[in-house]
């Protein structure tokens, strides 16, 4: 029996503000570090709604200072050249970094020693060896380093988590992630947004970077933090011309003792998609976008559900309720050791595609 599930009630917990929830705490301080990825959009959006208070921006790429000044008003007060100075200027609650993925290392090694938490956006790193350090450096300062993931403020995936965890669907025995758009020339990145999405070294790599992370974030979170046994990786080139330096399509395999993981990443298909399917003993599920769940089981035994009572519908939301000491778990999407994993399946998968084998982890 297929199902297509609206889930309105799991949808409106999901999906609450801060105002909603009754949180009338004050705006957080932060400041911005980096505006060459393109999701700084986002939180100029947040300011731009009073959600936020940015108390500076460091970029010191002056055409695009002033093209985002123009977009949001934003006075020139704001930009410094560095983050020290920024942060000498007025200590934040929190930093967001929206710089090369190979620049989170250092915004990390200024602020986690002055115990100012910082949140970066996917994936946490280039390399395995830059994600421990920043491991090191959260432990030793105790401070947290998260990762803004799209996919972590899909309900869908939130309810699917949760008929998982109510053994709804049994042993999960196969997951499968398609992440993936035309690609990012195509869609209309700006060019510096794709200087460095489009080099080997400050994005680690083309689409399996881009978007293999997703799926090793999701499959990490469904194994409750477990590891896979093996990482098995085919990487190709379909546009040369396009993309000369990096990959534009991956296929990942993850290994695990009784289950498989299929990570699909790609900048080569005709739609944008980011989906989770989940094949249990019992029953299957898919998380077709961010609010549609279509399941099939025996019509005998339907799948049902409770949402959980607190679900955060984005990085804002969750951060206010992270620094308020509301996240108990320190598994979940956003968290270090998951994300240190994604890393490590991500740097495994390079390997075993450059040498023609599958890796094993440790």
């Amino acid at each position: 029996m297929r199902l297509l599930l609206l889930i309105a009630g799991f949808l409106a917990v999901c999906t609450q503000t801060p105002a909603q929830t009754g949180n009338q705490a004050a705006k957080l301080d932060i400041i911005v570090v980096g505006m060459t990825h393109d999701h700084v959009h986002g939180i100029l959006q947040y300011y731009k709604q009073n959600r936020v208070t940015i108390t500076g921006i460091v970029e010191t790429n002056q055409a695009l200072i002033e093209r985002f000044m123009k977009s949001y008003q934003l006075p020139s007060s704001l930009f410094f050249n560095s983050l020290t100075a920024a942060i000498k200027n007025r200590k934040p609650d929190a930093v967001l970094a929206f710089n090369a993925i190979d620049e989170h290392l250092a915004v990390a090694e200024t602020c986690l020693p002055l115990r100012i938490p910082v949140m970066v956006e996917k994936p946490l790193a280039t390399t395995l060896k830059d994600a421990l350090r920043m491991e090191a450096l959260s432990k030793q300062y105790k401070t947290p380093v998260l990762t803004n993931y799209e996919t972590t403020w899909y309900n869908s995936n939130h309810y699917a988590k949760l008929q998982v965890e109510q053994g709804a669907l049994g042993t999960i025995r196969k997951m499968v992630v398609h992440s993936g758009h035309e690609g990012p020339q195509e869609i209309g990145c700006s060019k510096e947004f794709l200087a460095w999405l489009t080099d080997p070294v400050k994005n680690g790599g083309g689409a399996s970077r881009d978007f293999g992370c997703y799926g090793a974030n999701l499959m990490t979170w469904l194994m409750q933090g477990k590891a896979p046994k093996s990482v098995t990786a085919v990487i190709q080139h379909y546009k040369p011309a396009v993309y000369p330096k990096v990959d534009d399509v991956a296929t990942i395999l993850l290994e695990y003792e009784t289950a498989t993981g299929v990570i699909e990443a790609s900048w080569n298909w005709p739609y944008s998609i980011k989906d989770l399917e989940i094949f249990g003993s019992s029953a299957y599920l898919h998380a077709v976008d961010a609010q549609t769940v279509l399941q099939k089981k025996e019509a005998s035994k339907p799948i049902t559900g409770t949402a959980p009572a607190t679900i955060y519908g984005d990085y804002i939301s969750y951060l206010e309720a992270y620094l308020d000491g509301k996240i108990t778990d320190t598994h979940d999407l956003s968290s270090l050791s998951n994300n240190l994993l994604v890393v490590k399946i991500l740097e495994a998968a390079t390997r075993s595609a450059k040498e023609g084998r599958k890796i094993q982890l440790d």
